[in-house]
């Protein structure tokens, strides 16, 4: 690397920096292009790209730091940047003089062997260079102008970049990530859905849900019985609080997998938030009854049921949810039915195996507390009440506390009798 020209103008390039600068400037944008180029948000594919461009950076980053240290001031000037572009420049007209030479030295041979031996060597019959592309890391971006292609170090693939114009500005790319557009020949649908994806991916990212609606819009255009794109669609309508084209998306994505447990229980979900009940139940036992060894599914049926003041239904799907291994939430719920019933046995019952699988959840054993309380188990309710104190002050349980120990059934006295 000892014979590699520095070129400030390129790391300021890379950086979108102008001088003069400063060891803070250049970290700031470090950080900025290190937030824009993070392998994690790349799309599907692009990774390596992100990764490759994100090294030059850093490489052009570290450069940078160390001649902003090194000056005077902790700053570097308008003119030492022209004089290194300068020298850059220079050094690569030497480079491509050199290059010149030995492509027409190797066009001549080539002559000589196109004479001598005609079917020794084949090229291309032509070369085409395009100049609008669109990144597809950041496809929002539109069609830009490609400005130039800049190859960092001694050119390798990992070194390649571009800068291009876009209707948000000018921006430094790696190269890998651009795709050139020929305007007379359409895109492919798939391209189509994975470009627009991706910019909602990003408009999620910003908590931007009404945007990222918008763009999955566009997808679902392009592809209508893509699964993927109706899910993150519904996804998206849920997230921006529009209710009436979440549940639409979700209705398109069961009617593509009628089979899917989730499409079913995401449209129960929708309609929950709606307070449309009757629907909600419907897909609700729908996704119970293509899954019918999950206990969640046929909690949700139980909670909804119990919402529509059906305690018949929701105690039959809170015990069919017990039998598959339900939590302890659902447990209370059914405890709250069996309360809600008079059974106060079913209720106790129901509350003792939510302290048993969650023992360390003061709210199960407040619960458990008060069901004991209607029977006779005086000792049992006080040793639930100083366990659910044992996690902290609890107004509710200490009120219930002092309720039974005043309310202690006393002995007759033998004189009395």
């Amino acid at each position: 690397m000892s014979d590699v020209i520095l070129d400030l103008e390129q790391s300021l390039l890379l950086l979108e920096l102008e001088a003069p600068f400063g060891k803070r400037d250049v970290q700031l944008a470090r950080r900025k292009m290190a937030k824009r180029w993070h392998p994690d948000i790349a799309p599907k594919g692009k990774q390596m790209e992100h990764e490759h461009h994100l090294q030059t950076i850093n490489r052009a980053a570290d450069i940078l730091e160390s001649i902003a240290e090194q000056s005077r001031g902790g700053s570097v000037s308008r003119n030492a940047v022209r004089a290194s572009a300068a020298a850059a420049r220079k050094a690569r007209e030497e480079a491509g003089r050199r290059a010149y030479e030995a492509e027409e030295r190797a066009r001549k041979a080539a002559k000589d062997e196109q004479k001598n031996d005609p079917f020794g060597s084949r090229v291309p019959d032509r070369s085409v260079v395009h100049r609008y592309a669109r990144c597809l890391s950041y496809p929002e971006w539109g069609v830009g102008s490609v400005n130039g292609i800049y190859f960092t170090g001694e050119g390798g693939p990992s070194d390649q970049w571009a800068r291009a114009t876009f209707a948000v500005g000018i921006r430094t790319v790696p190269a890998g990530s651009l795709q050139y557009v020929e305007f007379g020949v359409p895109d492919a649908a798939a391209d189509r859905v994975e470009r627009f994806m991706t910019a909602a991916a990003h408009a999620l990212a910003e908590g931007d849900a009404e945007l990222a609606a918008k763009r999955l819009i566009y997808a679902r255009n392009a592809s209508p019985h893509d699964p993927v794109v109706l899910r993150q669609l519904a996804s998206a309508f849920l997230q921006a609080n529009n209710h009436v084209a979440a549940a639409r998306a979700a209705r398109d994505w069961v009617k593509v997998e009628p089979e899917n447990p989730g499409a079913h229980r995401f449209t129960a979900r929708i309609y929950e938030a709606m307070g449309s009940w009757g629907p909600a139940l419907d897909s609700a036992r729908v996704a119970a009854d293509l899954r019918p060894s999950d206990p969640d599914g046929w909690a949700r049926v139980g909670r909804i049921s119990l919402r529509r003041h059906d305690r018949e239904s929701a105690r039959v799907a809170f015990e069919r949810a017990r039998e598959e291994g339900a939590g302890a939430e659902t447990l209370l719920d059914l405890a709250l039915v069996r309360q809600l019933e008079g059974d106060v046995g079913g209720e106790v019952q129901a509350c003792h195996e939510a302290t048993m699988l969650e023992a360390d959840w003061p709210a199960a054993w407040s619960r458990y507390a008060h069901a004991l309380a209607k029977t006779d188990r005086r000792s049992d309710c006080l040793a639930a009440c100083e366990k659910a104190l044992s996690f902290g002050p609890n107004p509710e349980v200490t009120s219930l506390k002092k309720w039974v120990e005043e309310n202690e059934p006393r002995a007759i006295p033998e004189k009395a009798a």
